[in-house]
C-alpha cells in the first residue's frame, strides 16, 4: 500500500467533463452533479484504511455541503480485478453502510481519475460555479484519526466559504491516502 500525499491546488484546472455509471445504474455526467454554488469531486474507493477512517463522517460533511447548493459526487478509479473489495456491487454496499447521499461513480477505464490528476483515495477537489478548481486538500485536521472537539473541518470550512461567494483560503493541507491502484 503506497501512501500518496495530493499536490497543491492548481488554480487554472479545470473541472474535466465526464459520464461514469452511478452505483443505481444510471449515467451521470459533471452537468448533473454541479451545483449552484460550486461542485465536490472526490476519489475514494472502499478498502482504503484512510477512507475508512473518515466514513464517520463524509457522509454528512457532503449532506451538509449539498444543502449550501455544492454539488457533490464521488468516483470509485481503483482496478477492481487486483482489489476486489473495490467492486461495483461492493461500491453499493459501501454506500449504503455509511449513507451516501451523493452519487458514487465507477471510473472503470481509469480515464477520469487521470484527466483529474487524482493521485489517493480520498483526494478532494473543490470547484467553484464556474468550474475553477478552488480547493485541493484533506477532509478535515484529523485525517483517518477519529475526529475530536479540536478538529477542524478543513473541506467543508473552504467550501461553505465557497458557496457564500467568498474567496477560499489558500493555505491547504494536502489529503493523505493510498495510491489509486492503476492497472
Amino acid at each position: 500500500m503506497a501512501l500518496m500525499h495530493t499536490p497543491e491546488k492548481d488554480e487554472n484546472f479545470q473541472a474535466p467533463d465526464f459520464t461514469l455509471k452511478n452505483i443505481n445504474g444510471k449515467m451521470m455526467s459533471l452537468s448533473n452533479i454541479r451545483g449552484e454554488n460550486g461542485t465536490l469531486i472526490m476519489f475514494i474507493c472502499n478498502h482504503c484504511p484512510y477512507v475508512q477512517g473518515i466514513t464517520d463522517r463524509l457522509a454528512s460533511t457532503m449532506k451538509a455541503l449539498q444543502d449550501q447548493g455544492i454539488g457533490v459526487a464521488a468516483i470509485m478509479s481503483n482496478d477492481t480485478a487486483q482489489y476486489p473489495a473495490d467492486s461495483f456491487e461492493n461500491m453499493i454496499i459501501f454506500a449504503e453502510e455509511n449513507g451516501f447521499t451523493f452519487p458514487y461513480l465507477i471510473d472503470e477505464t481509469q480515464e477520469v481519475a487521470h484527466a483529474y490528476g487524482a493521485v489517493c483515495t480520498p483526494d478532494f477537489f473543490g470547484f467553484d460555479a464556474d468550474g475553477h478548481l478552488q480547493y485541493r486538500g484533506r477532509l478535515d485536521s484529523s485525517g483517518k484519526a477519529p475526529a475530536n472537539e479540536n478538529t477542524v473541518p478543513e473541506l467543508f470550512n473552504a467550501m461553505s466559504t465557497l458557496a457564500e461567494g467568498k474567496p477560499v483560503p489558500t493555505e491547504q493541507t494536502p489529503s493523505m491516502g493510498c495510491s489509486i491502484k492503476w492497472k
